[in-house]
């Protein structure tokens, strides 16, 4: 499902809840009503209480069973309010899991695939931890094998090092702040954007940034950076609260297909990635074409 926003998303990051008051959302209708639906049947299905499947609708059914709870402060000085988990709250709650869980993974794993294509020494390296693991595992895909996909691991964490999927974040000062060396200060309730980008392809931490090297990501490379030097999820406590799904998700479409396939680019095949302006995530224009092969 495509998510496309335009300039209503930048009014709304400059003016908070603009947008409600002026009845107007950022996301399509066909998305609200699928989910709208998809919680109506799943709650009536459940006759409005949590089953046995402990999965998300559980969590939030047993939430509303609590009775009233506390809505998240937007700025530290607001007034804490109750929220009513109404249908519509908990359509909504399933539609950003699924944007951040699935919308996000997708796209990082175009990127991956992208690269592997270009660099098919790399390609070949991972593939062959790949085999090496599953034969040791006998082919049994646990929480434990993916952890011993360590190269792959490098892979991934380069393809957000150049692609991260969320440009920029929104932080909002808990405190007043002046920024060192400069005059600059950060007031308290200010928004404050953060572009990952720009730090991934500061030469400072990464030289030759454009290059798609793994190794930059082994353990003497990444002890030598600072911890802020890459935050594609965000850092710290408000960091994304999907990372380690989205990272386990991603490893094991990653494991599986590349057991199987391997890619290579075609004449249609960028040499420069032209970005979608009016995508909510950082996303390709027109997707990557790419050559899928069988493997032997």
């Amino acid at each position: 499902m495509a998510l496309n926003t335009n300039f209503f998303s930048e009014l709304d990051m400059m003016f908070p809840g603009i947008l409600k008051h002026m009845t107007y959302t950022i996301y399509p209708a066909l998305a609200r009503e699928i989910f709208d639906g998809l919680i109506k049947n799943v709650i009536t299905e459940r006759n409005g209480k949590p089953s046995n499947r402990n999965d998300f609708i559980d969590l939030i059914l047993a939430l509303k069973e609590k009775g009233e709870i506390e809505a998240s402060k937007i700025n530290t000085d607001d007034k804490i309010k109750p929220l009513e988990l109404t249908e519509s709250v908990m359509a909504a709650q399933a539609f950003i899991f699924f944007l951040g869980g699935y919308e996000t993974s997708s796209t990082t794993m175009t990127y991956m695939m992208y690269q592997l294509a270009l660099n098919p020494d790399i390609q070949n390296k991972m593939i062959e931890e790949i085999d090496e693991v599953l034969e040791r595992c006998n082919g049994d895909v646990t929480y434990e094998t993916l952890n011993e996909l360590t190269y792959m691991e490098k892979v991934f964490d380069e393809t957000l090092r150049m692609y991260p999927i969320v440009d920029p974040l929104q932080r909002n000062a808990k405190n007043d702040y002046k920024v060192p060396g400069t005059d600059v200060v950060i007031k308290k309730g200010q928004t404050v954007l953060v572009s990952p980008r720009s730090l991934h392809y500061d030469e400072q931490y990464y030289p030759e940034p454009h290059k798609f090297d793994p190794e930059r990501f082994s353990p003497e490379a990444v002890g030598e950076r600072h911890s802020c030097a890459y935050i594609p999820f965000g850092v710290g406590p408000r960091n994304c609260i999907g990372m380690r799904f989205a990272k386990v998700q991603s490893r094991v479409c990653l494991l599986k297909f590349f057991s199987k396939f391997r890619v290579e680019a075609t004449k249609q095949t960028p040499k420069v990635i032209e970005y979608d302006p009016r995508r909510t995530t950082v996303s390709p224009v027109g997707g990557i074409p790419l050559n899928i092969i069988r493997r032997k």
